[in-house]
C-alpha cells in the first residue's frame, strides 16, 4: 500500500468515507457543470437527436428543384429540411407555387 501511514494519523473509518463522499461530490460538480454548461446534453437525454437540424444552415424558404432529363417532366425536389422527393409535372398545371 503506497500511503500506509496515513492510518496511522486517520482512521479507516472516517478516511473511508470522506474520500468516498469527496469523490461523489466532485461527481456531481462536474455533472452540474456540464449540464448547465451545454445544450447538447439536456437535448441527448430528453431523447432529441443530438447535431439535428438545426446545426444546419439552410435557407428555410425555398425548395431547390433539378429537371432529371431535360424537356422532361420528372423533376427531383430537394426541400428546405433536406428531404429529397420525386415529383412528376402534369399537362394541366399552368404554374408551380
Amino acid at each position: 500500500m503506497n500511503n500506509a501511514k496515513m492510518w496511522l494519523v486517520v482512521k479507516p473509518t472516517v478516511g473511508v468515507p470522506l474520500f468516498l463522499t469527496a469523490v461523489a461530490v466532485g461527481s456531481f460538480a462536474v455533472h452540474v457543470a456540464v449540464l448547465s454548461n451545454t445544450t447538447w446534453v439536456a437535448d441527448f437525454l430528453s431523447g432529441k437527436p443530438i447535431g439535428g437540424m438545426a446545426s444546419l444552415a439552410v435557407d428555410d424558404t425555398t425548395a431547390k428543384v433539378a429537371y432529371l432529363k431535360p424537356g422532361s417532366k420528372d423533376i427531383m425536389v430537394t426541400m428546405p429540411d433536406g428531404t429529397m422527393a420525386h415529383a412528376v409535372l402534369s399537362d394541366d398545371m399552368a404554374t408551380l407555387n
